[in-house]
């Protein structure tokens, strides 16, 4: 029984002999075009179509110099990347945005050091064409290891590390963080609120610290102890609000710097017999909607909306606020 016949893959140089020009026309054409003659290259689009020939990855990156790849760093656990649904709602828009440009996203996470130093290598190797870097928290070493490569890079947040004399300023996207936080906070006072206390993010992170900032901008009298810290997961929000209640158990509202930390904080007043909102109100930040509409009762948080650079956040009211 003879064996099935494989089907041989076009070549470049197969293309080149249909249309009766040589490999490197073939190649100018394949990539813009640039010194090629029309009909020149209206006989290449014949061969090609003809022959069915498709240009591989690794051909056009010896020309361009280009890979077609860019990476995604996120400098977080592996377990927070995979359990909080920001993470994932950042992945599938830049995945959806690359794929639309014929690109291919490298998901590379950094937890400890030792992810760094294999991050490191792999970018030296040459195999990325820029980076988009998440949740790069103070004194991190990801963007001196991109600064020293030169490696094209986006951060999502604003970039809070200090920099460097005579370089250039730092791609980035992030919301109106302090002044979402102040809208916030200025609704809780407008429902008659006065004790309003606030669960912070890292202060690590530039969304932690405008947030907190916004926070502290509303004048109203605040103690500072109204301040209780966690790290945008639900655990830290609700031993947050635990640690908040015990220090003012007569507390009305609290401002929370993420939707998940809110919803551990739900969870704590609920435990303590608190009602949401008629003994304390809650408002979140993000609106995550896989979260600020599955809390009883739904969660009144602040929504990013689309922008430029920095985006601009309005608050949406639900049932917590």
């Amino acid at each position: 029984m003879p064996e099935p016949s494989v089907a041989v893959r076009p070549t470049l140089e197969a293309v080149a002999a249909h249309a009766g020009v040589s490999r490197s026309t073939v190649s100018r054409a394949i990539n813009g075009g640039t010194g090629v003659r029309r009909q020149v290259m209206a006989r290449v689009a014949g061969a090609i179509e003809e022959l069915g020939y498709v240009p591989t990855r690794a051909a056009r990156t010896l020309v361009t110099r280009r890979t077609g790849n860019i990476a995604v760093m996120i400098a977080e656990p592996e377990g927070r990347i995979f359990s909080d649904p920001y993470f994932g709602l950042q992945i599938r828009g830049i995945s959806k945005e690359l794929v639309a440009h014929d690109l291919q996203l490298v998901l590379l996470l950094a937890e400890g050091a030792g992810d760094r130093e294999r991050i490191d290598r792999y970018l030296s190797g040459g195999h990325l064409d820029g980076a988009l870097a998440f949740s790069v928290h103070r004194d991190d070493p990801l963007p001196d290891i991109v600064r020293r490569l030169g490696l094209p890079t986006v951060y999502g947040g604003r970039p809070h590390w200090e920099p460097i004399p005579g370089e250039a300023a730092l791609a980035y996207v992030d919301a109106d963080n302090r002044g979402g936080a102040r809208e916030a906070v200025r609704y809780l006072v407008s429902q008659g609120r006065r004790q309003i206390a606030h669960i912070a993010g890292p202060l690590g992170l530039a969304a932690g610290i405008d947030r907190l900032d916004g926070y502290r901008d509303v004048p109203f009298d605040a103690d500072p102890s109204l301040v209780a810290q966690g790290d945008f997961t639900d655990g830290s929000g609700e031993r947050a609000m635990a640690q908040l209640l015990d220090r003012h158990p007569a507390l009305d509202a609290v401002f929370v710097a993420s939707d998940l930390m809110a919803k551990g904080a739900l969870r704590t007043l609920r435990t303590r017999g608190r009602t949401v909102p008629h003994d304390v109100a809650v408002v979140g930040f993000d609106d995550l909607t896989s979260v600020s509409t599955s809390t009883d009762p739904p969660l009144t948080t602040v929504r990013r909306t689309q922008g430029a650079v920095i985006t601009a956040t309005t608050l949406t009211r639900r049932g917590s606020a």
